[in-house]
């Protein structure tokens, strides 16, 4: 267990000094039908969606705590994986003045979201085994640096990173480590859940997107310290997740066998894949996979992404990305759609 840190000096000033705007669901939190409520200027005539969603989102977060163990104060929710990664920016990073340590090839979206918040972006590149360089990475920090991203697994490479060296980096780096756990369904490797209250610095994103095919929700999550959940809720927006997508999540969640069937057969034909991938004569290499992906070297990436295209199959080209020369990165479809790609990648020319 680390010592504790006092994340209110890592903060930005401002941040901590905020008053968070109060909607009129935080002034008033029973929902009620024999209430009559006129506080939110909503239009009065119910159709299921008139009124203004639940701004901390209880219901949901109480289906999250039991099934992950969290206690509903250590958990944020965004508008994605990506509105959860600009808050962190904006409450813990001073623009024209902190950086960030991002391990290429990883998420484009930290690089987006440094620039877009002014945060200057340290890039200390995977190793050759797409393990992070844990010896660079602390010579590289310095007292400006904030945050700390592990993609793990990790995307586009597909890996997970190794505990020892995840370990290593949170006991020695005193800002924010936060792992992105978007893939984490598909992989053999537990949750960092089961550590978050070991590290006050470990801030965990995880999305349900993915496993639980809900992308078009936007639903990301946000699981830390109940001191570091309470600065992001300073700057939350009021209902930043809808109705909707609050209902739709829930429904979802609770109904995990059909999640957990689901993952399966991504996980099989995930096998079945790599498989028959290995056949192709001009498919160079097949990169061990913790994700519902997979990231192939060929012979020429530019090339074989346009057949492919050409064939109505569209991938990934990830040929410019760092250590990802002639790579190609195919999501694992349903069975049908991954016999349609392997007999496309059979017949394409020479």
């Amino acid at each position: 267990m680390k010592t504790a840190i006092d994340i209110t000096k890592l903060a930005r000033p401002n941040v901590l000094a905020l008053k968070p705007y109060s909607s009129a669901r935080d002034d008033f939190k029973k929902n009620d039908a024999n209430y009559v409520f006129l506080d939110a200027n909503e239009n009065p005539f119910n159709n299921g969606l008139n009124r203004y969603p639940d701004p901390q989102q209880h219901a949901l977060k109480d289906v999250l705590s039991r099934l992950n163990g969290v206690s509903k104060e250590q958990i944020l929710l965004g508008n994605g994986s990506d509105e959860v990664l600009d808050l962190i920016f904006r409450s813990f990073c001073e623009p024209n003045k902190d950086n960030i340590v991002i391990l290429p090839p990883t998420y484009g979206m930290y690089e987006v979201l440094a620039n877009v918040n002014a945060v200057k972006i340290i890039k200390v590149p995977l190793l050759e085994n797409f393990q992070p360089n844990v010896e660079a990475i602390l010579n590289t920090i310095d007292n400006a640096t904030k945050l700390l991203f592990l993609c793990s697994p990790n995307n586009p490479t597909a890996n997970s990173f190794q505990a020892e060296a995840i370990d290593k980096l949170l006991q020695s780096f005193n800002g924010l480590v936060v792992i992105d756990e978007a893939y984490i369904d598909f992989s053999d490797q537990e949750s960092w859940l089961n550590r978050l209250d070991d590290f006050p610095n470990l801030v965990i994103t995880q999305t349900l997107s993915k496993a639980y095919a809900l992308a078009g929700v936007r639903l990301g999550i946000c699981y830390a310290s109940k001191e570091i959940i309470s600065i992001l809720n300073k700057i939350k927006p009021p209902y930043n997740i809808n109705e909707l997508t609050q209902q739709k999540a829930i429904s979802e969640l609770k109904g995990t066998i059909a999640t957990q069937e689901q993952i399966q057969t991504i996980l099989d034909e995930r096998e079945r894949l790599t498989v028959a991938l290995k056949s192709i004569a001009y498919i160079e290499k097949i990169y061990p996979s913790d994700t519902n992906f997979l990231l192939i070297k060929v012979d020429d990436a530019n090339r074989r992404y346009q057949q492919l295209v050409e064939e109505g199959v569209i991938v990934r080209n990830r040929t410019k990305e760092p250590l990802c020369d002639n790579c190609l990165r195919i999501t694992v479809g349903n069975p049908n759609e991954n016999k349609i790609l392997v007999q496309t990648l059979q017949n394409l020319k020479p």
